[in-house]
C-alpha cells in the first residue's frame, strides 16, 4: 500500500529509509515544540495551550504535505514569524493576541488563494536557475550560522557583530564531536549518520550535566485557552491590513525560498529548474497556516531543517507523515522530546549546511550578471538572519545588474515584479 501510494520504488527509496529520514528531520525540528510556546507566551497566551497548538499544527501541515503533495518536507510554526507576532504586533503595537491570530488566519486564506491560482507557481518557476542555486546555498549558510550559534562556537560581539565563543565549554565540545562523528559515519556511508550523531552526543551529555532527562510521559495540556480564539473581525480593521500583508509577504517568500532550496537539494527540480506538484506543496503550506491560527499559534511554514531528512534519503511524503506522527506523539512525551539539547541538533544543521553549499558550484562563473547576485543572495541570508531579506537583495541586484549590463530583455517579468515588491517592502514595511 505504501509503495503504491507514495511511489517508493519510483523515487528510489524504501520504507525504512523514509522512516529514518522522518525521525532525523523531526529531531532537528523538535526544538520548536518548546521554543514556540516560550515566545508566544510572552503575549499572555497560555504556554500549555500553545504547546498543543504547535504540535498539532505541525502535524497537520506535515500530513497535508505528505499525503497531498507527496514531498518529504516538514512544517511547523516558523521562527522569525513567531517573534514578529509577539514582539512587533502584540507587544510593539499593543494589539491583542486574539486579533494577531486573526491576522495570521486571514494571511493564510490569502496565501491559499494565491497558491490555488497560477500566480505563485508562475513566480517560483520564473526564478532564474542561478538564483535558485544561490537560494539553496544561502539556506545552507543560514543553517550554518544557526548551528554555530546553538553550539556556542560563535557568540554576539558589540565590536564585530559575531566572534569566537568558548571552545572549552562542554556543550560546545560535544557539538563539535557530534559534527565529526557525522562526517566520519557519512564518509563510510553508514545509514542514519546524522541521527546517530544526535543521539550519541545527547547521551554523552547526561553524565556531564549538560543534558537532562526528567521523565518520559505526561498528559497533554488543555488546548482550550487558544483554540478558535482568533479575532477575525478585529484583524479586518483598516489599521491592521498592513499586519495581515506582512504575515503574507514574509511567509510567501520564506516558504518559497525554502521549497526551492530543499527541492534542489533533493533533486526534485527538472532541467528548467521547475518543481513538479508545486501547487500541492503551496496548498499544504498555506493550509497549515490556516489550521495553526485556528489552533492558536503563529504562521506555520515549511522548515529548512527538512534538509536533514533529505540528506539521509527522504524522498517521498512518507517522510512527512512520519514527522506528523512524531509531532502528535510529542503531545504525550513532552519531558522526553524537550530533553534533546540544542548542542546535539546543532551539528546536524551544520552538516547539512555543508552539503547544501555545493549549490554554488553549479553557477555559470563566466557570467558576472548571474554569479554576483547569486553570491549576494547566499551571503545575505545568514548575515541578515532572514531567508526573505537575502532573497530580496538578490532579486534586486539581479534585475538591476542585468538591466544596466544591457541584458534586461533576459529578465523575466516575474523577476521584475518580485524585485519591485521587495524594494517596496524594504522602503515602507
Amino acid at each position: 500500500m505504501l509503495e503504491r501510494f507514495f511511489g517508493l520504488a519510483e523515487n528510489e527509496t524504501t520504507v525504512r529509509r523514509e522512516i529514518l529520514a522522518g525521525l532525523t528531520t523531526f529531531l532537528t525540528m523538535a526544538y520548536i515544540i518548546v521554543v514556540n510556546p516560550s515566545i508566544l507566551s510572552d503575549t499572555g497566551m497560555d504556554w500549555g495551550a500553545v504547546f498543543v497548538a504547535t504540535c498539532v499544527a505541525a502535524a497537520l501541515g506535515c500530513l497535508i504535505m505528505g499525503l497531498y503533495a507527496n514531498y518529504p518536507f516538514g512544517l511547523a510554526p516558523g521562527m522569525g514569524l513567531n517573534a514578529y507576532f509577539t514582539y512587533s504586533v502584540v507587544l510593539g503595537m499593543g494589539i491583542a493576541w486574539q486579533t494577531a491570530l486573526g491576522a495570521v488566519f486571514l494571511s493564510g486564506i490569502l496565501f491559499l488563494i494565491i497558491s490555488l491560482l497560477p500566480i505563485r507557481e508562475w513566480i517560483i518557476n520564473a526564478i532564474p536557475m542561478s538564483l535558485k542555486m544561490a537560494i539553496s546555498a544561502g539556506i545552507g549558510f543560514f543553517l550554518a550560522i544557526i548551528a554555530l550559534k546553538n553550539a556556542g562556537v560563535v557568540v554576539n560581539s558589540d565590536a564585530t557583530l559575531v566572534t569566537l565563543g568558548d571552545l572549552t565549554a562542554t556543550s560546545t565540545v560535544l557539538a563539535m564531536l557530534g559534527f565529526v562523528i557525522m562526517i566520519a559515519l557519512s564518509y563510510h556511508r553508514i545509514p542514519g549518520a546524522i541521527l546517530i550523531g544526535i543521539l550519541a552526543v545527547s547521551a554523552i551529555g547526561v553524565p556531564f550535566g549538560v543534558a537532562e532527562f526528567d521523565g518520559v510521559v505526561s498528559m497533554p495540556p488543555d488546548p482550550s485557552p487558544t483554540l478558535l480564539q482568533m479575532d477575525i473581525a478585529g484583524a479586518l480593521e483598516m489599521g491592521l491590513i498592513s499586519v495581515v500583508l506582512v504575515f503574507l509577504f514574509v511567509d510567501l517568500f520564506d516558504s518559497s525560498g525554502t521549497l526551492v532550496g530543499l527541492s534542489h537539494r533533493a533533486g526534485f527540480l527538472d532541467q528548467g529548474g521547475r518543481l513538479g506538484r508545486l501547487r500541492n506543496a503551496l496548498v499544504a503550506d498555506s493550509g497549515a497556516s490556516i489550521g495553526g491560527a485556528m489552533l492558536g499559534t503563529s504562521t506555520t511554514t515549511t522548515y529548512i531543517e527538512s534538509a536533514a531528512g533529505i540528506n539521509v534519503g527522504g524522498r517521498t511524503g512518507l517522510t512527512a507523515v512520519v514527522i506528523a506522527v512524531l509531532f502528535l506523539l510529542s503531545l504525550f512525551f513532552l519531558p522526553l522530546v524537550s530533553a534533546i539539547p540544542g548542542y546535539a541538533t546543532a551539528p546536524a544543521l551544520l552538516f547539512v549546511a555543508c552539503m547544501m553549499a555545493r549549490g554554488l558550484a553549479d553557477l555559470d562563473w563566466d557570467d558576472i550578471t548571474d554569479t554576483a547576485p547569486a553570491v549576494v543572495t547566499a551571503i545575505a541570508m545568514p548575515l541578515t538572519y532572514s531567508i526573505a531579506d537575502g532573497m530580496g537583495l538578490g532579486f534586486i541586484t539581479y534585475a538591476l545588474g542585468k538591466a544596466l549590463a544591457g541584458q534586461g530583455r533576459n529578465v523575466h517579468i516575474a523577476v521584475w515584479v518580485i524585485a519591485a515588491l521587495f524594494a517596496l517592502r524594504f522602503a515602507f514595511i
